[in-house]
């Protein structure tokens, strides 16, 4: 994820993002190819620049259609319900583990291309896929905090976040099972895969306690913090988008108790139709350029070592968005669970019901 939606509102926006269509054509270009030459491509909402869209057409001629979704569990019911037509898919890497048990990924040997010399190999982080041979890292970034600061002018922690209701403040978190979970888990920390009963009853209750006090569970708080109707909300990195637009009101930060740390991977499904184009897309995206060109307007990070070097300083030594390693030793990525995902169920629900 999730800028859940980088822009997150992930992005986002990891905002509810509606279901969208939108088609990618490009301006001057003369296609000459036949009418077949498109690619279907299933994504976050808003998790993509569209100019490189733009640009895979210029230089391919491949007509490029985009559909959204806001979240993995909604992709994989979907196409699970037999949706077809997707080529590429962007799960997070918990969720590209599931599709690979389920057998619905192709094997593209995307690690083989040159450009896949540009990859950063510590984010080869799934399970399924230690070498890279299936999918290419997307993008990563970090769930923390979003403020107003004519409202809470320095906030560095969880319990910062939580001790705003006391102030009369209100706050928000992510209507997302194990995103919340998760700062229960940190608070007192645990890690945010354990399976360990105590360890999911304590972080239960440590967020039903503070239940009474958190305003809403959403993905729509960010219009909220902006307009100072809440204080401050659990949000992904992506927010720094609006950061940047409005840096004396809003601030982004990493908790100093730790947060969790997001990876989306970009995948061929095994049924896809247009295998040939999505792996030309995934080529084209291991250009530094490329990945550069969607990092600056997703303001997260990028597994493109030589991107980086592209990036402006605001980006590229900004701590929020690419953390100093002390921050970093405390990021937790989901894993996935198999049959463990039933207590985390249950612990969610007893949240939401309590």
């Amino acid at each position: 994820m999730k800028q859940l939606f980088s822009l997150k509102s992930r992005h986002k926006v990891k905002i509810t993002v509606a279901l969208t269509s939108i088609a990618i054509t490009s301006l001057g270009f003369v296609h000459t190819a036949s009418a077949t030459e498109t690619l279907n491509i299933y994504n976050w909402g808003e998790y993509i620049n569209p100019e490189v869209l733009t640009r895979f057409t210029e230089e391919t001629g491949i007509q490029v259609k985009l559909d959204t979704y806001s979240s993995n569990e909604e992709m994989l019911a979907k196409l699970q319900a037999g949706a077809t037509g997707y080529d590429i898919v962007f799960p997070s890497v918990h969720m590209q583990d599931i599709m690979a048990k389920l057998d619905l990924l192709e094997k593209t040997d995307i690690n083989q291309y040159s450009g896949f010399e540009n990859i950063d190999r510590s984010f080869l982080t799934a399970e399924s896929d230690p070498n890279g041979e299936y999918c290419l890292p997307y993008a990563w970034g970090t769930v923390g905090i979003l403020y107003n600061k004519n409202l809470t002018p320095d906030l560095s922690s969880w319990e910062d976040f939580f001790e705003l209701p006391g102030e009369g403040k209100n706050i928000a978190m992510l209507d997302d099972m194990r995103e919340v979970i998760s700062v229960g888990l940190i608070a007192n920390g645990k890690s945010v895969n354990t399976t360990d009963r105590d360890d999911l009853e304590s972080a239960q209750e440590y967020i039903i306690q503070q239940k009474d006090n958190i305003s809403a569970f959403t993905y729509d708080s960010i219009p909220m913090v902006q307009s100072g109707d809440i204080a401050a909300a659990q949000w992904y990195v992506g927010a720094m988008l609006y950061v940047f637009d409005n840096p004396d009101e809003l601030a982004y930060v990493i908790p100093e108790e730790g947060a969790t740390m997001y990876q989306e991977n970009m995948c061929v499904l095994k049924r896809a139709p247009n295998k040939t184009n999505a792996k030309k897309f995934m080529e084209f995206f291991t250009q530094p350029e490329i990945a550069a060109l969607n990092t600056r307007q997703q303001t997260n990070g990028t597994m493109n070592t030589e991107a980086i070097e592209l990036l402006p300083d605001s980006l590229r030594n900004n701590p929020s968005i690419n953390p100093p390693e002390d921050v970093k030793a405390k990021l937790q990525l989901f894993k996935e669970l198999g049959e463990g995902i039933r207590l985390y169920d249950r612990v969610w629900t007893r949240i939401r019901t309590s």
